[in-house]
């Protein structure tokens, strides 16, 4: 008989765990760090450089938007930042400049190297005559007074008088019962493609009534959903045309107008 096998042990040979690689190669070197730390060394020496120094100064001011005089205006009130650079003045600084001209809606700035600063102006939108006794004021879409006028007669703005003793001030934003809320009323006007002429306004315990030019009252109530009430006048005015028997058309709530 065969003697029986014998199980023969063999032993593997396992790969010795590898080392961690070096993060030394991903580490800049000290040449790369000096070169990094020089150029933004450099670019800040250069933005103060730029900001101090008249490298840049600002010699001319480039204004367009509104008419010719608020041009006028917006570069007697920057022109004290001429001389200064065009690094560090900043749209904030405009604005601040400019709070003082009331015909500035918005502006924009944009600065056109080496030595103009590019001022946009956006205007604000005159909608109103204020009168109070002999004096008149401009009033804006805003209600903001814009400026004394000498000659009303010769502007087609609609009127709306005030009483004695209403405190009017040019650049200052009048109040809703002091002609704040006449110019509210009239500014969606021009949107609204409206078919008639306002010629005055009326503002009384918190009720809108504009006036056209035919004598005909629009009575819009308080100054809740403007544009839905214009454009449902509109309609009206465009249906029943020039009617010198009507009085008035009432839209104070506009799903239910009434005329009479």
């Amino acid at each position: 008989m065969a003697p029986p096998r014998r199980a023969l042990a063999r032993t593997a040979a396992l790969p010795a765990p590898g080392r961690f690689p070096s993060l030394r190669r991903w580490l800049p070197s000290t040449r790369s760090l000096l070169l990094g730390v020089t150029l933004v060394a450099l670019a800040v020496g250069g933005y103060v450089a730029a900001r101090e120094t008249s490298v840049f100064a600002i010699h001319s001011l480039a204004v367009r938007g509104g008419s010719e005089q608020l041009q006028a205006e917006v570069q007697d009130a920057l022109a004290p930042e001429l001389g200064r650079s065009l690094v560090a003045i900043g749209a904030g600084d405009v604005e601040q400049r400019l709070a003082a001209v009331p015909g500035v809606l918005a502006v924009r700035i944009d600065r056109s190297f080496p030595h103009t600063l590019k001022v946009v102006v956006t205007p604000e939108r005159p909608v109103l005559l204020v009168r109070r006794g002999k004096d008149t004021w401009v009033v804006s879409a805003r209600g903001r007074v814009l400026r004394k006028v000498a000659n009303p007669g010769e502007s087609s703005l609609p009127r709306l008088w005030a009483p004695k003793g209403t405190p009017v001030r040019v650049n200052r934003i009048l109040s809703p019962e002091r002609g704040g809320a006449a110019a509210t009323a009239l500014a969606p006007l021009a949107a609204a493609r409206f078919p008639a002429h306002v010629r005055t306004v009326r503002a009384m315990d918190g009720e809108l009534t504009l006036v056209l030019r035919s004598g005909l009252e629009l009575r819009l109530g308080d100054t809740g959903d403007l544009r839905l009430k214009l454009a449902v006048a509109r309609k009206l005015l465009l249906i029943q045309g020039p009617d010198p028997s009507a009085a008035y058309i009432d839209v104070s709530v506009p799903q239910r107008p009434v005329a009479g």
